[in-house]
């Protein structure tokens, strides 16, 4: 496209807005050039991190979750441009999964950060002044969890047969697997951990909720013409995003917890007071996003390691791929 061209097809996209495109030339003429750091916003970005104390680790921790926080938004950046598309091909359906599993795939192998690179003697005197805030309580994960599949396979596997279409929100909010972090079972009291992330955040996850009930990942893929149901691209894909979420970056999470909270025959409490290492497995948690796209063997050992003849569903470099 020329100049001439270039003006001309200018001048139309403000005309068909409504607007006068000369005026919009005049702010072009006198618009200072943009720059990286003005794009970015390098130093509102470089201002978030503020330590509660004075050890130098806390930083890194700040920043390594902050990190985290930002790939999880590219992460449903990407849910979006599926679950709000009105038709989607098997093509593009893969291409956003595929993308999405790169960022957890990143964020699976980036726990040597936070497993490595701290010193353990910092990070147990930092945290106390973190009770009882905790990673439990990031709300664009469990915004993640929400539009990746449907409600019923979030739900404790235990109170599943109490769940189906016409149950509230608000009774299948109350049910989530994830409860069992936040309550003492033998008084039925929830902690603070869970009561301030519940208050902050009931009513905006139950909004969430209703807007990916149909439209979640897993009630999309059903909804695609058989054809692309079967489209083993997208299916493979589909697989190794769930594993990838649900085994792999919850185990490397373990993995790391474990270097830190872990003191020779004790074992310290999450800063929110959960049973971590109880509550963060794969194995306890049993959350699989799209259990019928695996085998019964597969489903049964959800989460199994150390174990030559399972490896493949706990190992994410032998997952196995399904074949033409």
């Amino acid at each position: 496209m020329n100049r001439e061209e270039l003006i001309q097809a200018i001048v139309e996209k403000y005309e068909a807005m409504g607007q006068n495109p000369d005026t919009h030339l005049s702010g072009l003429l006198h618009a200072e050039p943009m720059t990286y750091w003005d794009f970015i916003q390098v130093d509102a970005l470089l201002g978030l991190q503020t330590q509660r104390t004075q050890l130098k680790d806390e930083m890194v921790f700040i920043m390594y979750h902050q990190i985290n926080e930002l790939l999880f938004k590219m992460i449903l950046w990407e849910v979006d441009q599926v679950s709000h598309e009105e038709v989607v091909s098997a093509e593009k359906f893969t291409k956003h999964l595929s993308r999405i599993s790169r960022y957890f795939d990143m964020l699976s192998n980036s726990f040597t950060i936070m497993g490595d690179g701290m010193d353990p003697e910092q990070y147990m005197k930092f945290r106390d002044t973190l009770t009882p805030a905790s990673g439990f309580q990031s709300a664009q994960y469990r915004k993640i969890e929400f539009a990746s599949t449907e409600l019923i396979n979030l739900i404790d596997y235990r109170f599943r047969k109490t769940i189906d279409r016409d149950t509230p929100y608000e009774y299948a909010m109350e049910n989530l697997y994830w409860q069992a972090a936040g309550v003492d079972h033998k008084t039925g009291e929830k902690n603070a951990l869970l009561s301030n992330f519940e208050n902050k955040y009931t009513e905006e996850f139950i909004r969430f909720m209703k807007e990916y009930n149909l439209i979640n990942l897993w009630t999309k893929f059903k909804s695609l013409p058989s054809k692309d149901q079967k489209n083993l691209d997208l299916i493979n894909a589909m697989r190794h995003y769930d594993h990838t979420v649900n085994v792999k970056w919850v185990i490397h999470h373990l993995e790391a917890a474990k270097k830190y909270l872990n003191t020779g025959s004790e074992s310290a409490e999450a800063t929110g007071g959960s049973d971590w290492q109880k509550y963060m497995h794969p194995r306890y948690q049993r959350r699989i996003f799209y259990p019928e796209l695996w085998t019964s063997e597969e489903l049964e050992n959800w989460g199994v390691t150390n174990l030559e003849d399972h490896k493949s569903v706990s190992d994410a470099d032998s997952l196995p791929l399904f074949k033409a």
